[in-house]
């Protein structure tokens, strides 16, 4: 599994990520469009996540599981990450490596809009299924 690199927009955090996939996801959720403007569309980074710089790394507590981080210099969002285990999830435009990535997953389809659609086979889940994978014993 590869190392990912990647920058905010004025380059004033670095982010460095140790073994990551190469699968691509994206979240429909109401938030996430919110805070984007669009589906998340992130890679999954688990939790050996290093930023460089990270005194203009500002955290908002989105919810009550989750945070999400952005640069406090240019605004550009750093990460989705879950309070619990620390898991990072990063948006994919951040990365300078994007090569060899597969688009993989959507969630939250039950809220995506009307508005666009994806063609790419993907497995997708709605709000409850997701929610329902995570709370099983």
């Amino acid at each position: 599994m590869p190392d990912r690199n990647g920058k905010c927009l004025c380059g004033a955090v670095r982010i460095t990520a140790t073994n990551t996939g190469d699968a691509v996801g994206a979240c429909h959720c109401r938030t996430c469009r919110r805070w984007g403007g669009g589906p998340f569309m992130e890679i999954d980074c688990g939790t050996n996540v290093t930023f460089d710089g990270d005194e203009n790394l500002t955290v908002y507590a989105s919810s009550d599981w989750a945070e999400r981080g952005f640069c406090r210099q240019c605004g550009t969002h750093l990460f989705y990450r879950l309070k619990a285990n620390g898991n990072h999830f990063v948006p994919i435009g951040l990365l300078e490596d994007d090569e060899n990535l597969k688009f993989t997953t959507q969630v939250f389809v039950d809220e995506r809009p009307s508005y666009y659609e994806f063609s790419n086979d993907t497995e997708d889940m709605t709000g409850p299924e997701l929610m329902a994978k995570f709370t099983q014993p």
